[in-house]
């Protein structure tokens, strides 16, 4: 597993975070019982959330932080991600089962972190799908993410073993039981960024491009790549093909609001860590710098700055010093 995708799922402290206005609900698991209490919400016709703790992975959490949903048809149930654990994706389907009476059809992970697809376990009898660059990344590192999870979430990974998408989906339209979706393929978050857009009720299933309340996990990312791509899903929601806006991490919500807060993280970040090394300063000089005051609400504030400002600026010092000319020694 790569320096960066180890730091990515290290434990943090966990932070508080503010609602703004967008609806949530609170998370309560129950660890004596390892119940989850997942309680699908519903945003739009036929269409369910189940939403994760707007904080870091922990054991008071189940290491629930993401994200789920499905959409329920005549044609059977799609499921987009499932969760962090076997465990977790039971209860998912538990929990589907008990909403709506539709058979499920498919399951769709939309990238390669662990929390998106740990539960397949619990879906081996239906078509499990994800982009192929995913697939790749899950079946090379998904070993290192159980290790990983195993020691973060302890009880709550009992019987969890890393189980790839086995299908590859490919980006496009397509109907299914009356809703116009569309599979689009973008990058910037991972190398394969799979979200969903449903054209009969203007939900975005934005996938970790987006993240509301919560400073974004890079533990693949290319910044420039994720702003272009945020660039373009602004553009749907200013068009109106958008309405509502599930992230996988933080509350679901309507408009631009974790787009903006998204690109506003990562162009501050890049700006940061440019000036940082055209200055000269070392790592532990970054990581002292302080922190500007309209982050410090976001969940997991100092533990992804420590994350990303490691793993991420010492290419920054190579590309400035890489720019800088030789000057050349005056012949004596």
């Amino acid at each position: 597993m790569s320096r960066r995708a180890v730091w990515a799922w290290r434990l943090a402290g966990l932070a508080v975070f503010s609602v703004l206005g967008c609806a949530r609900v609170a998370l309560a698991v129950d660890p004596a019982t390892g119940d989850y209490q997942l309680k699908p919400r519903q945003i739009a016709a036929q269409t369910w959330v189940i939403e994760g703790a707007v904080e870091d992975f922990s054991r008071a959490n189940g290491c629930n932080i993401i994200n789920t949903a499905f959409v329920a048809t005549d044609e059977g149930v799609l499921i987009i991600n499932t969760g962090p654990s076997w465990r977790y994706g039971q209860q998912q389907r538990a929990a589907m089962a008990r909403t709506v009476p539709q058979p499920l059809n498919q399951v769709v992970n939309l990238n390669l972190h662990p929390d998106y697809f740990f539960g397949n376990q619990a879906y081996a009898d239906v078509p499990v799908l994800a982009l192929g660059g995913s697939r790749a990344g899950m079946q090379a590192e998904g070993k290192a993410y159980e290790d990983n999870l195993y020691r973060l979430c302890g009880d709550w990974m009992k019987g969890s073993e890393s189980t790839p998408a086995r299908q590859t989906l490919m980006p496009g339209p397509v109907v299914f039981g009356g809703h116009r979706l569309e599979w689009v393929r973008l990058q910037g978050h991972t190398a394969d960024d799979l979200l969903l857009i449903d054209h009969s009720t203007g939900v975005l299933f934005a996938g970790g491009l987006v993240f509301a309340d919560r400073v974004p996990t890079l533990p693949h990312a290319k910044l420039a790549d994720w702003i272009a791509s945020l660039r373009t899903v602004a553009s749907w929601i200013d068009q109106g093909t958008v309405r509502t806006v599930v992230p996988s991490h933080g509350p679901v919500h309507s408009g631009r609001y974790g787009v903006d807060q998204t690109l506003d993280w990562l162009q501050w970040l890049h700006q940061r860590l440019h000036s940082s090394a055209s200055q000269g300063l070392d790592l532990s000089e970054v990581l002292r710098l302080p922190m500007p005051e309209r982050f410090s609400r976001w969940a997991a504030l100092s533990a992804e700055y420590a994350r990303s400002v490691t793993y991420l600026y010492p290419q920054y010092e190579t590309d400035q010093l890489t720019s800088q000319p030789v000057q050349a020694e005056p012949g004596r």
